[in-house]
């Protein structure tokens, strides 16, 4: 069995929470940009990985992996060695596993429905809720902190801090403004693997 790791990615996109996963493992890998201008990622080649033409995708001991959530939780579990897990039998594998799925199918399409001007959809259909919902959520996430598992930095740390610093990039509102999650993303930021995605 091939045990390489094929990351396919692009720098200006969400394969950057995937970059700063792999980098916080330490693990060997090799990197395919996707260049998006030149149409690679609707090239046959490519849509063989990922029949969505998307990044971030994976291919690991001849598994394909998409959906930067399912990647980074694939990742923590696939190497274990470096603590961003909790095990399946530990308690806290289930917030670890609520702030993973939180933040794909909860805060990123309530900030894409505020920062795109759309309208709010009904929270009673809205799986989501709405984007104040979310932001009240990551408060009580944050609590008591630093990390979402207290002193624990996780792989949920590196999905959703990302997700944060993204969003405080582009001033998406109430978020760098709010001290406890300004204070988180700072945190995040300052990790020497999340430096070195920014730099890449």
């Amino acid at each position: 069995m091939n045990d390489e790791l094929v990351f396919y990615g692009n720098p200006r996109s969400r394969a950057q929470m995937v970059h700063f996963m792999l980098e916080e493992l330490g693990v060997p890998y090799r990197p395919v940009v996707v260049d998006f201008q030149n149409g690679e990622s609707r090239q046959p080649d490519y849509l063989a990985v990922n029949p969505m033409g998307k990044v971030p995708a994976i291919v690991h001991r001849g598994v394909t992996v998409t959906e930067t959530g399912a990647i980074i939780a694939y990742l923590a579990d696939a190497f274990p060695q470096a603590g961003l897990a909790p095990a399946i039998d530990d308690p806290a594998r289930g917030t670890w596993l609520r702030w993973l799925f939180f933040g794909a199918g909860v805060f990123e399409p309530a900030l894409l429905d505020k920062m795109m001007q759309r309208p709010e959809a009904p929270r009673a259909t809205a799986g989501y809720g709405s984007y104040e919902d979310a932001l009240h959520a990551i408060e009580a996430m944050l609590q008591p902190g630093p990390w979402i598992l207290g002193e624990r930095f996780s792989a949920a740390d590196v999905y959703m801090g990302s997700e944060l610093s993204w969003a405080a990039s582009f001033n998406a509102p109430d978020i760098a403004d709010n001290p406890r999650i300004a204070a988180y993303i700072e945190r995040v930021r300052a990790r020497p693997a999340y430096q070195r995605t920014v730099s890449a």
